[in-house]
């Protein structure tokens, strides 16, 4: 489960920690890398990565990564404006808007960067491999490529009522 932390106005979420080695003549070097999700709660959610030899070290760096990294995520309200499909290397993540009082039905990964958007009601779900790096990425895929029914209009020069039928 994610840990949570309000800073600066942003909420911030660790996903993961994962120890890695670097193998060399005299053993192993061993190093932490660590994935987080930092968003404004308002549809700014960005996610980093950082590595280093002590997990602080290794939070801080993709925390920094994370601040750099932010995207701008079009929102209906508390949820999303149309079902989304994405996938990123092997995970493959569905997530459909939900009624008001439905709440975040995710899984971990994915729960922490749409809570960290904003996004108070959506059902989510991660197929394929589980991979929290791969998940938060898909998952990001799906939110940017997502469009609201203004910009669809105005990309094509109609109204909105025109779009939506």
């Amino acid at each position: 489960m994610a840990k949570v932390e309000q800073n600066e106005g942003f909420v911030e979420k660790l996903v993961a920690v994962d120890r890695v080695a670097k193998v060399v003549k005299g053993g192993r070097i061993f190093s932490f890398t660590a994935l987080t999700v930092v968003g404004d709660g308002n549809g700014r959610v960005g996610f980093g990565r950082g590595k280093a030899r002590e997990v602080p070290a290794a939070i801080s760096k993709a925390l920094e990564a994370a601040r750099r990294n932010m995207i701008t995520v079009d929102l209906a309200g508390t949820t999303l404006q149309h079902p989304v499909n994405a996938r990123h290397g092997a995970s493959r993540v569905y997530m459909q808007p939900a009624s008001e009082g439905t709440g975040v039905i995710a899984g971990g990964a994915m729960r922490a960067v749409l809570e960290a958007a904003g996004v108070h009601n959506v059902l989510a779900k991660c197929y394929g491999s589980t991979n929290a790096a791969n998940v938060v990425n898909a998952t990001f895929k799906g939110l940017r490529d997502m469009t609201s029914p203004e910009k669809v209009a105005a990309k094509r020069g109609l109204s909105v009522a025109q779009i939506q039928g």
